[in-house]
């Protein structure tokens, strides 16, 4: 069954937002991590969409959505564009799942507005522990974050820039699908999305580390949870995801073997139908 894959556009709170929907059935929100976009999830939209209306939104600051002011992009802004997005599409309830700083603001969402979260799905997610890769930490040193920016948006930057982030999030680099080479080196180049995924990124991420950790909050979380991580993952160590399993009082944990920080791209098959599985069964 081929699912046809379509482009939309609405308007948030006055800023124009992008965001990409397949299928037909019960919805399933969509939230990739700081760096990416929406077609993060292109490789297993399709294949969600058969039972599900699949909506993956450029989050505020990412690919062919508004890129507001530097100040805006905290994790509380995030965990609340989650809800003015379902508003906007005029939903009640979904099910969301979201993929590193993107699993945080479904965190956020499903704590304070638990009836509208049918299921939850974290995915190697931020705020789930301090660690995090020193690479990262490294860019809230003001003078480095800017010269990053700036080398970045040249033609040489933006191709030195997607193949490190490949060495960071892929377990076998060497095997990073074409396609996302492509788009990280196009995003880069884009008016302002360095800038923008750099304050992302500075809001939850300091030289200790995670800024903002939700741990302690978990056995409060009422949605079914599915924490999914790749066992490779060097970004967020996999222990996080078995610290935040032990928390969840209706949670299912699925660790992915040679698999980094973005199982959705580089085990689609396994992710999209362990994730199908997960969201047929709480459905029952």
């Amino acid at each position: 069954m081929n699912v046809a894959v379509e482009e939309h556009n609405l308007e948030i709170d006055g800023l124009p937002i992008r965001y990409l929907a397949a299928g037909e059935g019960p919805p399933l929100i969509l939230l990739h991590g700081v760096g990416d976009n929406a077609l993060d999830w292109r490789w297993v939209m399709p294949t969600l969409a058969r039972d599900h209306r699949v909506y993956a939104p450029d989050l505020p600051g990412s690919g062919g959505s508004a890129k507001p002011s530097v100040e805006r992009y905290s994790p509380a802004f995030f965990g609340d564009f989650v809800g003015a997005f379902l508003d906007a599409l005029g939903l009640d309830r979904a099910a969301v799942v979201g993929n590193s700083a993107g699993g945080l603001a479904g965190l956020r969402f499903a704590l304070t507005e638990p009836v509208r979260v049918a299921t939850l799905g974290l995915v190697d997610s931020a705020g789930l522990g301090r660690r995090v890769n020193p690479a990262l930490r490294s860019l809230s040193l003001p003078g480095y974050g800017r010269l990053a920016v700036a080398w970045g948006k040249r033609r040489p930057g933006a191709a030195q820039r997607a193949l490190a982030r490949a060495a960071l999030i892929f377990s076998r680099p060497w095997r990073t699908p074409r396609g996302w080479l492509k788009e990280q080196y196009r995003l880069a180049r884009l008016p302002g999305f360095l800038e923008a995924q750099l304050a992302t990124l500075r809001s939850q991420v300091g030289l200790r580390g995670q800024r903002e950790v939700l741990l302690d909050r978990l056995p409060d979380l009422e949605p079914p949870t599915l924490v999914v991580w790749g066992e490779r993952d060097r970004v967020l160590p996999p222990s996080q995801a078995h610290e935040a399993i032990a928390r969840l009082r209706n949670g299912s944990l699925e660790l992915v073997p040679d698999c980094g920080h973005l199982p959705q791209v580089e085990h689609p098959e396994r992710f999209a139908s362990t994730l199908a599985r997960f969201l047929d069964e709480k459905a029952r």
